[in-house]
């Protein structure tokens, strides 16, 4: 079994780079027209450039996952804003994308809580639409929109978890299918366990990401070794890793919050579990400290006696 590691958004470590510096709307409202468009470009250009350090980083410690900040554009889903992040940025996009494919990288976005297609208002999925359109247009100007991923979670209950998820499957219609192709669903630590996930997954013939701290949280009795087989079984028709998020709680009081570090006696049944089916796949590391974080778990994975360093950032047990 190999699995390989990536981490979120920011490379700690890299002085100043942060790719999600970002503008209010209070802010935007009480500039003219030429100075918003011009703070508009200016951050989003300091974004880009960050991000294209990151990348360099990656590139030289053999990372090959790693997901993109959503906050990457300043105010480009906002409905009295809306402006063309494209056309004027097109070579730092393909840049981007370039960086990318030379590290063999594999890319993804998370959108926030508020894109979610279980909503009873119209206004709220075709929201949840346009933000997946912004995430696409991203990965489409960095020509990669084929083998990244943006994954959401499912969303809330409503009072009616049964007509809710039969409402989630209704609002998904309205999609566009090229986009469809390319999300995954992750279960949640609130409200939709992994077996629920997992149905609405497999109904829709999307790729389920497997957050195991959610599950931990938000078990409801599920046991992980019945799911998980068919939960990896959910990337085969493209052709990909599956792919595990990792972290662990803040605290006994704070279960639900990230650690700034991935807690390895947390972690482990899932490792051992996962190598029991003997298949590869690959890790997000979703802890506060990103990247330092990943490189001291596998450190502290490859103390396992049998678990070796393939290189900077993967492991074979």
């Amino acid at each position: 079994m190999k699995i390989r590691f990536g981490y979120v958004a920011t490379a700690l470590g890299l002085w100043d780079a942060s790719p999600s510096k970002t503008l209010t709307y209070t802010r935007f409202c009480k500039l003219n027209k030429h100075e918003r468009m011009d703070l508009l470009k200016t951050i989003t250009a300091k974004n880009l450039a960050h991000t294209k350090r990151i990348l360099h980083y990656n590139l030289a410690h053999e990372i090959k996952l790693y997901r993109f900040s959503s906050a990457l554009v300043p105010l480009a889903t906002h409905p009295e804003v809306k402006w063309d992040f494209i056309t004027p940025f097109r070579s730092e996009w393909k840049q981007l994308g370039e960086l990318i494919k030379l590290g063999s990288m594999r890319p993804s976005f998370h959108p926030g809580q508020y894109t979610l297609f279980t909503s009873p208002r119209n206004g709220v999925t075709e929201n949840a639409v346009f933000d997946m359109e912004y995430h696409y247009k991203m990965l489409e100007a960095m020509g990669i929109e084929q083998d990244a991923a943006i994954n959401i979670h499912i969303g809330g209950a409503y009072g009616d978890k049964k007509s809710t998820l039969i409402r989630f499957h209704e609002n998904l219609k309205t999609l566009p299918n090229h986009i469809k192709r390319i999300m995954t669903l992750e279960n949640d630590d609130k409200t939709y366990n992994i077996r629920e996930t997992l149905e609405a997954c497999e109904k829709e013939n999307i790729p389920m990401v497997l957050d195991y701290h959610h599950y931990i949280v938000n078990k409801d009795g599920l046991e992980l070794e019945v799911y998980i087989d068919r939960i990896f079984k959910t990337w085969t028709e493209r052709n990909l890793l599956p792919i595990v998020h990792l972290s662990s709680p803040k605290s006994k009081n704070e279960l639900r919050a990230h650690n700034d570090f991935v807690a390895l006696d947390f972690v482990l049944p899932f490792i051992k579990l996962a190598r029991e089916l003997n298949r590869d796949f690959d890790c997000m590391i979703e802890a506060k400290q990103k990247n330092l974080a990943m490189f001291r778990f596998i450190e502290e994975l490859t103390s396992i006696r049998g678990i070796r360093r393939i290189d900077s950032s993967s492991i074979e047990w």
